[in-house]
């Protein structure tokens, strides 16, 4: 009987060890968001900078937070001069519009900060 609870009791120990060893580290990704193997840099390929769309006056900004950290956008005219200011936490999808249609004739940037890095984007109002 004490043969096969030690058969038993080694048995679940290869078992739960070789599941530890197969699922590796809780955090696959590096601070920039980047596999920190290589067979995880052969299947995993995401680009976490903003992607930031113009249409006509509008800035349409959308980014993949998987930190879920904070995210912080500003917007600044030509003289760096804050005009708008936003915190965002705790959302996988940050998406955003901002609408310069009715802004006065400048050159504005759109500054996005979060965990991985600092973005912009200037848009010229005419």
């Amino acid at each position: 009987m004490k043969t096969v609870l030690n058969y038993v009791t080694v048995a679940a120990f290869l078992l739960v060890s070789t599941a530890g060893i197969a699922n590796g580290t809780v955090n696959a990704l590096d601070k920039k968001g980047k596999a920190k193997s290589e067979v995880e840099k052969s299947l995993i390929s995401i680009e976490l900078d903003p992607v930031f769309i113009k249409k006509g006056d509008k800035i349409l900004m959308n980014l993949l937070n998987i930190s879920q950290g904070e995210v912080i956008l500003k917007v600044y005219d030509s003289e760096a001069r804050l005009v708008y200011s936003e915190s965002i936490e705790g959302e996988l999808v940050v998406e955003k519009a901002f609408n310069f249609e009715k802004a006065f004739e400048d050159e504005y940037t759109v500054v996005v900060v979060d965990k991985m890095g600092t973005y912009k984007k200037t848009i010229e109002v005419r």
